[in-house]
């Protein structure tokens, strides 16, 4: 992905981490006890002491993401943002309900109004025809952030609404940081349920999409 001076896979599973470098990939293992992917983050960026640009944070169940999502995220903090993200249309009303797709509300500016498992906004009467309008927004679990901001939202520490929707992203928002979030067009599929999963799996070996 050129849009990345360095990649380092972070984990703290031996088996992955040996997959990783049997692969050529740079690996770093990391603590057990982190409770999301930005505090990982954090101890990555800590131990290697580089003085980095921006930092992104791809989840790792967010496996076929596309190097122009990663791009739009970095963009948000390239214009001002603590913190920048992306989301993309919701395709469906099941995708709305399903509580393992985060959804985003933001205001007109780009700015996170909050991250939810529930059907946000709600939209009393609203038809297949507004749905597919791109009102509501599903989360790709991309963040990138300056160095100095992805120290501020691990000092936090897990905060209310965070341990509740089990969205670290919250921590954030809680504490008064503005995270960015650009709309793009379409997003591969994440990784968020066994049925997801085996469905990833099929598309990895056969490369075509299930």
């Amino acid at each position: 992905m050129d849009v990345l001076d360095r990649l380092v896979v972070a984990t703290d599973s031996d088996e992955v981490a040996e997959v990783c470098r049997r692969e050529g990939a740079e690996v770093m293992l990391t603590s057990p006890r982190h409770g999301s992917g930005s505090d990982r983050a954090w101890e990555v960026a800590v131990r290697l002491g580089a003085a980095f640009d921006v930092v992104v944070n791809i989840q790792g169940d967010e496996p076929l993401v596309a190097p122009e999502v990663v791009k739009a995220a970095v963009s948000m903090v390239e214009a001002g943002f603590d913190a920048g993200t992306c989301a993309t249309p919701v395709r469906s009303w099941e995708e709305l309900a399903d509580p393992s797709v985060v959804k985003v509300v933001r205001t007109t500016a780009g700015s996170a109004l909050y991250f939810s498992r529930a059907g946000i906004p709600y939209n009393r009467g609203a038809s297949t025809e507004d749905l597919l309008k791109g009102g509501h927004l599903r989360h790709v679990g991309v963040y990138a952030y300056r160095l100095e901001a992805l120290g501020r939202w691990v000092g936090f520490g897990r905060s209310p609404l965070e341990r509740a929707e089990g969205l670290e992203q919250l921590r954030a928002l809680e504490n008064g940081m503005r995270i960015g979030v650009a709309i793009v067009a379409a997003a591969a599929d994440g990784v968020d349920t066994p049925e997801d999963l085996l469905r990833m799996e099929r598309r990895l070996r056969t490369g075509i999409p299930v």
